[in-house]
């Protein structure tokens, strides 16, 4: 039996849980007032995409644009050429300029592609930077649409680049976050299709290759030039190290140090100087990743973020980027479920070309911006990339598996004439020469439409 002095210590127990749970609700409900958007997993691969295009150019970004404004479908739609932010809604357009965005040539480019608001703070926070983020809109990795950026003290932060993030003015961050909603496509153009003409008179037939299939096409307005089979997926070999490189580099500091593990090592194959116990910052593994092909560093990436997360922000971001027919099963491409499309991997081009153009500039074998020194002796890498002595060559990777044959994704820079230049993808799978493959197509293009 409980006493007189229990049953009243009860009772006050039941009255102060009462009062707390009240007060719970009243905070809960002013939180949920000020964070418009609640995080939300979404159905990448409920998207669409552009079926088959069987016309001389491939489809860009700006098309995916006309299908959402023939179908009235509401998006946000940021150019990052010509820094602006277009909010389609109920038939009407909110535009606004953009302030500031990210470095493209020092790893902090901002991401084009198609992705969807992830959930939005009147407030957001930055780990990386210390700072508030007013207004901002979650899109993709650590990339928002927000206002001007502020210290916990009030002070604002400024800066001539961001980290990738779309910075704008207060109130015109204000006025998109206040007419976005949850899961509102946003489409980000990073550079729109210029058209060019190209003279279609008196070509020649295209030589035959040994791939299975090929696309010959210009970077700058999708033009199809040759293709064959290109929308069939064949394995892809080590050009999967180009994806690996892109998800990394977006999603990793690259300052940050990786510990080599024995596990690491159990690769195919092996890179002098990366040992056991050894630490390396992100960024210096790209070298080996992305000029000797190399397997275990592949594989030390992809630890960073956990392997299989890796790999399934690789699949994600394919999508992001109009790859429909990509499949990525591990973070090298030894795997023979790596798989992809001549089409697939001109967009891959296409996307690392203009907004990861670090990348490029590795697989040529030149240095780039590393946050100190390089611990690998790169000068005697063995590069295989076949066409780093070229003027004309961009940068690009080749791959090779005994049952995938030879792939490659190379991009050179063509003079039509002394003021003209374009850039030109040749993307093969499954060859029996990269090198004779690639010379038989360049010198097609020559003799057709470019001169030396």
């Amino acid at each position: 039996m409980l006493s007189k002095n229990n049953y009243f210590k009860c009772f006050l127990i039941i009255i102060l849980a009462f009062f707390i749970s009240l007060g719970i609700l009243a905070y809960k409900e002013k939180i949920e007032k000020e964070i418009s958007f609640i995080f939300s997993e979404i159905e990448f691969l409920k998207i669409e995409f552009p079926e088959k295009d069987d016309s001389l150019f491939l489809k860009l970004f700006e098309d995916i644009e006309k299908e959402f404004i023939s179908n009235n479908t509401d998006f946000l739609k940021v150019n990052l050429a010509e820094m602006k932010v277009a909010l389609y809604k109920e038939g009407s357009i909110k535009e606004v300029p953009i302030l500031i965005k990210g470095d493209v040539d020092n790893w902090g480019g901002s991401a084009a592609g198609l992705y969807r608001i992830l959930s939005g703070n009147k407030a957001s926070f930055s780990i990386s930077s210390d700072v508030y983020m007013p207004y901002a809109l979650h899109y993709y990795g650590k990339y928002y649409i927000h206002g001007i950026p502020y210290y916990p003290g009030g002070v604002k932060f400024d800066s001539l680049f961001s980290g990738g993030c779309l910075r704008l003015k207060d109130e015109d961050a204000e006025d998109i976050y206040e007419l976005s909603e949850l899961n509102m496509p946003v489409l980000i153009v990073d550079k729109e299709r210029d058209y060019y003409e190209y003279s279609a008179e008196d070509i020649t037939e295209f030589p035959e290759i040994s791939a299975k299939s090929y696309l010959v096409a210009d970077l700058d307005s999708g033009y199809v030039f040759a293709e064959k089979n290109s929308s069939d997926p064949f394995p892809i070999a080590s050009l999967t190290k180009l994806m690996t490189a892109v998800v990394v580099a977006e999603n990793v500091n690259l300052k940050k140090s990786i510990l080599i593990k024995e596990k690491m090592l159990e690769a195919y194959g092996s890179t002098k100087g990366l040992e056991l116990g050894k630490r390396f910052r992100v960024v210096e593994l790209f070298y080996p990743l992305l000029i000797e092909s190399s397997n275990d560093v592949a594989e030390a990436l992809s630890y960073f973020l956990g392997r299989d997360k890796t790999i399934r922000l690789m699949n994600e971001k394919a999508k992001f980027i109009l790859m429909k027919n990509t499949k990525f099963t591990d973070p090298s491409g030894f795997d023979l479920g790596n798989v992809s499309t001549s089409r697939d991997l001109f967009y891959l081009a296409r996307y690392i070309f203009n907004n990861r153009p670090p990348i490029l500039e590795i697989t040529k074998g030149n240095r780039v911006r590393s946050f100190g020194d390089v611990r690998f002796d790169i000068e005697k890498f063995w590069n295989k990339n076949l066409f780093i002595d070229d003027p004309t060559f961009i940068g690009g990777k080749t791959g090779y598996l005994r049952e995938s044959k030879s792939t490659a994704v190379f991009i050179f820079r063509l003079s039509i004439e002394e003021s003209i230049e374009r850039n030109i993808a040749i993307i093969l799978l499954g060859a029996q020469s990269n090198k004779i493959d690639t010379q038989k197509a360049y010198m097609w293009l020559l003799d057709n439409y470019f001169v030396l």
